[in-house]
């Protein structure tokens, strides 16, 4: 993942702190959904590896 902090440094437009915060803000907002993603993954994973552990034990 980029960060974009990048496009702040060399675009004179967008010096103001409401426009950092709101950049701050979404960045941290795309990150919370990428690992919910990731969570959800991984809580599959293990419902799936239980579920055949079951099976297996029946």
């Amino acid at each position: 993942m980029f960060f974009p902090w990048h496009k702040f440094c060399f675009n004179p437009e967008s010096n103001s702190a409401a426009t950092w915060r709101q950049s701050r803000l979404n960045f941290l907002k795309s990150m919370r959904n990428e690992l919910e993603t990731r969570l959800a993954a991984v809580n599959a994973a293990i419902d799936t590896m239980e579920r055949q552990n079951r099976q297996e034990e029946s």
